[in-house]
C-alpha cells in the first residue's frame, strides 16, 4: 500500500517555483515507475499514458508559488518580483530559500516593532520593499545568487495530529499525490476499453500556462482536473468552504460539465466516499477552466482538496482527503470503463 505522507513529503520537498518545474520529472517518474513512463513537453507538463479505448485525462499542477531574484543590494540584501499569488500580509520575517548556485537560508526582513511609526504595524509591505537577508555582503551574495534565480518559501513538510499535515506547496502537490495514487488504482484494475492520460501540468499559479496546450493534439475524451479550495477556518464563511476530512469536493459550475460532476458525486456515494459538492459562478480559477477549451473542447470535471491558509507557508490538509480524493477518481473511471464496454 502506498505511504501518503511519504508520496506528499516527496513532492512537497521538490523546488518548483512557476516557471522552474524541471526538478519535479525525477520525482514523478519514480512515483509512477509501475504506471507507465513520464516524460515532459517544452512547458515543463509531465504526462505519463496507459490503456487502450476511452481516453480519459487526470491533470493536477504542481507548480508553486514563489519570487525570482532581480538584484543584490549594496548592502548584500536580495530584492525580488512576486512569482504566483503572493500573499503580502504574511511576508515579513518568513524563511525562504534562495536557489542559486546552491541553496541558501534566507529571512524576510522586518523592522521591529520598537522602531515602527505609529500605524506601521497594519501595513502589508508591498513586494518591491522586501529584501531577504542571507547574511552575506553584496560580493559574497553575488558568487551564489544571480537575477532570475529563483525564491520558494521555507515550510517543510509537518505531520499535525491524526491525519492532518502542514507545509508549504500543499497546493498543489497534494492534488498531485492524489492523481498519482488514482494511476496507481487504475493501473492494478487492469480495466478494458479505457486509455488514462496523467498531466501534472506546469504554471499553473502564473495564469494556468500548462494546461492551456499541455493536452493539445491528444484526442481526450474527458478530462478530471484535480486543484485545492477554501477549507473552513475561523473568519471564513461556511457556505464559501468545504471541511477537512470531509472528503473531496466536487465541483459545480457552467464552465464545468454537469453530467461529469453528477457522475463523480453518484460514484462517490456508491463506493461510500465521502464528499462535498462546491458550488461556483462563471469559472472555477483552476486549469479546469483552460482544459475544456482545448481544441474542439474538452468535457471537464473539477475534484478539489479542501485546505485551510491557501498560498501560504503553513498550508494544511488531511492526507485522509487525498486517498479519497484518488478512490473518486479510479471509480469514476471504472464507472466510463463499465458504459464503455456495456
Amino acid at each position: 500500500m502506498t505511504d501518503i505522507n511519504a508520496v506528499l513529503e516527496g513532492l512537497t520537498s521538490v523546488n518548483a517555483v512557476s516557471g522552474d518545474e524541471s526538478k519535479m520529472l525525477e520525482t514523478v517518474q519514480e512515483l509512477l515507475k509501475d504506471v507507465g513512463e513520464a516524460y515532459t513537453d517544452s512547458l515543463g507538463n509531465i504526462f505519463c499514458t496507459f490503456g487502450e479505448g476511452y481516453h480519459i485525462a487526470l491533470e493536477a499542477h504542481t507548480d508553486q508559488i514563489g519570487f525570482v531574484v532581480k538584484s543584490v543590494s549594496d548592502d548584500g540584501f536580495i530584492k525580488v518580483e512576486k512569482c504566483g499569488g503572493i500573499d503580502r500580509r504574511m511576508l515579513l520575517a518568513s524563511e525562504v530559500v534562495v536557489h542559486g548556485k546552491e541553496d541558501l537560508r534566507g529571512v524576510i526582513s522586518t523592522l521591529p516593532p520598537h522602531l515602527q511609526k505609529q500605524g506601521e504595524e497594519k501595513n502589508a509591505p508591498e513586494i518591491s520593499d522586501i529584501s531577504i537577508d542571507i547574511g552575506m555582503s553584496k560580493e559574497q551574495a553575488e558568487r551564489y545568487a544571480s537575477p532570475g534565480d529563483k525564491v520558494s518559501f521555507y515550510a517543510p513538510f509537518t505531520k499535525l495530529f491524526g491525519s492532518r499535515v502542514c507545509g508549504g506547496s500543499l497546493d498543489n502537490r497534494c492534488g498531485a499525490a492524489a492523481v498519482i495514487l488514482a494511476a496507481k488504482y487504475i493501473k492494478e484494475m487492469n480495466l478494458k476499453g479505457v486509455k488514462v492520460t496523467v498531466m501534472l501540468s506546469s504554471q499553473e499559479e502564473l495564469g494556468t500556462r500548462g494546461a492551456k496546450s499541455g493536452l493539445y493534439g491528444k484526442n481526450i475524451c474527458q478530462a478530471l482536473a484535480v486543484d485545492v479550495s477554501f477549507g473552513y477556518s475561523p473568519l471564513c464563511k461556511k457556505e464559501d468552504c468545504g471541511e477537512l476530512g470531509k472528503g473531496p469536493m466536487v465541483g459545480f459550475s457552467p464552465v464545468l460539465d454537469k453530467e461529469i460532476s453528477i457522475l463523480l458525486t453518484d460514484t462517490a456515494d456508491k463506493l461510500s466516499i465521502p464528499n462535498q459538492r462546491e458550488i461556483m459562478g462563471a469559472h472555477t480559477g483552476t486549469d479546469a477552466d483552460v482544459i475544456s477549451l482545448t481544441q474542439k473542447g474538452i468535457p471537464t470535471g473539477l475534484v478539489s482538496i479542501p485546505l485551510k491558509y491557501m498560498h501560504s507557508p503553513c498550508e494544511i490538509i488531511d492526507t485522509e482527503d487525498v486517498v479519497n480524493t484518488a478512490k473518486l477518481l479510479a471509480g469514476y473511471v471504472k464507472e466510463k470503463a463499465g458504459e464503455v464496454n456495456a
